[in-house]
């Protein structure tokens, strides 16, 4: 893909009603036209540097190009096209901390380095700052403390979320609580900043009776209906994108002014759900925001290898909705882009694309060792740029913050997450009944048949956790 309006040639194959498919050129631009090759920049030119040959010529083409001028310095700059291609410049402030009109390419940003925002107001009081803080602490603590469960054989699995704070909760901090979340699985801030307790959560890591899930889903797969509506995580990749967009058109055929989030990594742009989502809810002008966390790798994929797009957020052009980049260490930034993305949602305007530019300070999962393919550099590199520590600085100017005081918050959700944990391991498993309760209205004969034998079984082998062996139904 061409950058600032230049040309570029591709190719793709074309059908008509007289005769078998045939080969045309496809010319187009990023700009006027709002074109783009196919196959994307990087081809075009793999094609035209090592002379490979294209499909057959279509005279056709031809009156198309004789209309064109074709400069040629973009087929001979060698440039990539990837998201990596250089630095991207943060949008800069106007008069009053306002923002320009944002574009696909520019990253938004209003913490700097030293704490300050150039006179940007998030129009949080100081409670909610710190409640945005303490929830960040919330979720690193709780990382670390299910790295240790897992570790130790007490849970199955976890998710770190170290690196991807400030996206979660300046994303939080922008709903309301009619909203609707489709999460990703790294996003434990959402959930923490309106009100679902570690507790609560540490239920579902272990898997017990008190699990909203019933002990069915893998930890991390968290689900809840107050304080806030979190959907349920899904494992399989972008499948909950067109769930999110169906959701949110019926919440525009009610005439209600609600709107969804939903998020994912940047591998899910990769999939299916991912077109289908951002499709049908731009054609639908449906009330959600799809927000790309893009922490740099989808699993071991680097992104450089995951798109060849400029930026995942381009691809919202295609779609026919905004999108904007923003700097996902940023909770501010973070929170400004959802709440411009939310106003256009809940005035019938359609969905928005952000992508969050972060990165995972750590493996996917706990069943994964990065050390093996993250160059250590780019972690000490993104180390730097902590999300907490950004924070931290940005309270430091308002006098929000000390380091005596961010040692007491820290220290205080450690001891709160540590006892939820102790609580929930020390919980009772799910009794047997529960696997055929939340399914069916009406028991079918043959499921009932087959839960009475497998309660009698329980009961003859002793089976401490088969319950009282009655019927949930």
């Amino acid at each position: 893909m061409g950058r600032g309006g230049q040309w570029i040639v591709g190719w793709r194959i074309e059908g008509d009603e007289t005769g078998p498919r045939r080969a045309a050129a496809q010319v187009g631009a990023v700009g006027p036209l709002e074109r783009s090759s196919p196959f994307g920049r990087r081809h075009a030119l793999r094609m035209a540097s090592v002379g490979v040959p294209g499909p057959s010529w279509d005279p056709r083409a031809d009156a198309i190009l004789s209309r064109l001028s074709i400069p040629t310095t973009d087929l001979r700059d060698g440039g990539g096209s990837g998201p990596s291609d250089g630095p991207f410049q943060p949008a800069a402030l106007g008069q009053g901390g306002a923002f320009p009109p944002m574009t696909s390419q520019q990253l938004l940003s209003v913490i700097e380095p030293d704490g300050s925002t150039n006179g940007h107001e998030s129009g949080l009081s100081k409670d909610e700052l710190l409640h945005c803080y303490r929830t960040m602490l919330r979720v690193r603590a709780f990382d670390d403390t299910c790295m240790k469960l897992q570790r130790s054989g007490r849970i199955g699995f976890s998710i770190p979320n170290k690196g991807i704070e400030a996206c979660q909760v300046g994303a939080a901090s922008a709903l309301q609580k009619t909203d609707w979340i489709f999460p990703s699985y790294r996003d434990f801030g959402m959930a923490l900043y309106h009100g679902i307790t570690p507790l609560e959560m540490m239920h579902n890591m272990f898997g017990n009776a008190h699990d909203s899930a019933r002990g069915r889903q893998m930890p991390v797969h968290f689900s809840f209906v107050k304080p806030i509506k979190f959907v349920s995580i899904s494992s399989p990749i972008g499948t909950h994108l067109p769930q999110a967009a169906g959701a949110a058109y019926a919440m525009k055929l009610r005439g209600e002014k609600t709107a969804c989030l939903t998020s994912f990594g940047d591998g899910g742009t990769s999939s299916l759900g991912f077109h289908s989502g951002m499709n049908f809810a731009a054609v639908w002008k449906a009330p959600v925001v799809f927000l790309c966390q893009n922490n740099g790798w989808a699993i071991s994929c680097p992104s450089s290898e995951q798109t060849a797009s400029e930026s995942y957020a381009i691809k919202a052009k295609a779609y026919g909705m905004p999108g904007v980049r923003v700097d996902g260490n940023d909770l501010l930034a973070m929170r400004k882009a959802m709440l411009d993305a939310l106003e256009r949602a809940r005035n019938g305007e359609g969905p928005t694309l952000i992508e969050a530019v972060t990165y995972r300070m750590g493996g996917h999962s706990t069943s994964d060792d990065p050390t093996r393919y993250v160059p250590k550099h780019e972690v000490e590199e993104w180390t730097k740029k902590d999300p907490v520590a950004r924070f931290e600085r940005f309270l430091a100017t308002r006098k929000l913050w000390t380091k005596e005081l961010g040692e007491k918050f820290y220290a205080e959700a450690l001891e709160e997450i540590g006892a939820a944990a102790k609580q929930a391991e020390a919980a009772a498993p799910p009794p047997l009944e529960t696997i055929f309760s939340d399914v069916y209205r009406d028991v079918p004969p043959h499921i009932r048949r087959q839960g009475e034998a497998a309660f009698e079984l329980a009961r003859r082998k002793g089976d401490a956790n088969a319950g009282d062996g009655k019927f949930p139904l």
